[in-house]
């Protein structure tokens, strides 16, 4: 999913940031006015919510978070060409699986940092996923000088910074379709975008304690999953609620992927 230009996907479909008529001006709310929008929305959180009340994870979703933290990573690397399989003796020497767990173990306590200064978190980001992928460490946690790109990251940064009330299945997908059409730093963008996501989805109280695994569907239907960014990043309407679609039902097939994460934890007790 290379890029050469950089073109604002969401331009086409909303109104600019700022105030109209007095009001400020929500630059994602006409996206839930996109046909099927809301209703996949609803079906994405209401899967959510069943994994958060499955009885293993009352208690025990420590356990099961860290498992979907785990095969998040794996799924987010062989997403990107690396390997989905930890070696039997634990030391993970491929560099796109090794940066995705490293990024997955850092995830967790990046929450609050991610609310007050998302680009801040990006940054960090790419120094983990990328640091056996680019020889010059200077390179690591820089995004690419270019004035479209650095525009973009700063709006948005401004919407996951409270720009926007949309609910998090929407916020989570313009996240992750953004950084992948942006593609900012180069070696690691994937990875990135996905954990960016996963980040969303806990910030904004859809998943709040990361259970679900959406990257498994992303890698399951790895066509569909370029496709609809592609569209995504083509900045039209049909792109975008292409995309959006896409993505809560990739949540919801997530969130059944966490019911069995539960359900094995459940029986090894």
């Amino acid at each position: 999913m290379a890029r050469t230009t950089v073109r604002p996907a969401l331009m086409t479909v909303r109104p600019p940031v700022g105030v109209t008529s007095g009001h400020v001006t929500d630059p994602l709310a006409p996206l839930l006015e996109l046909a099927g929008v809301d209703d996949a929305v609803q079906s994405a959180r209401q899967a959510v919510d069943a994994v958060h009340r499955h009885p293993t994870n009352r208690k025990g979703w420590p356990t099961t978070a860290a498992e979907a933290s785990v095969r998040a990573a794996r799924a987010s690397a062989a997403i990107d060409g690396g390997d989905a399989e930890i070696p039997p003796d634990g030391e993970v020497r491929e560099p796109v699986l090794a940066g995705a767990l490293r990024v997955a173990e850092a995830l967790g306590g990046m929450l609050s940092t991610w609310q007050r200064s998302p680009l801040q978190v990006l940054a960090r980001l790419h120094v983990l996923a990328a640091a056996d992928l680019i020889e010059n460490p200077d390179r690591l946690g820089r995004p690419r000088q270019d004035e479209a790109v650095a525009r973009r990251l700063e709006l948005l940064a401004e919407l996951v910074t409270g720009g926007t009330s949309v609910p998090g299945p929407v916020q989570a997908a313009v996240v992750h379709g953004e950084l992948l059409a942006l593609r900012a730093f180069g070696p690691g963008d994937g990875v990135i975008a996905r954990a960016a996501a996963r980040l969303t989805m806990i910030a904004t109280g859809l998943d709040p304690k990361g259970l679900a695994v959406p990257e498994v569907a992303f890698f399951r239907r790895l066509g569909t999953y370029q496709e609809a960014a592609e569209a995504f990043a083509s900045g039209t309407s049909d792109g975008v609620r292409q995309w959006l679609l896409f993505h809560c039902e990739a949540i919801e097939t997530g969130a059944k992927e966490a019911v069995g994460i539960a359900d094995a934890a459940g029986e090894a007790r």
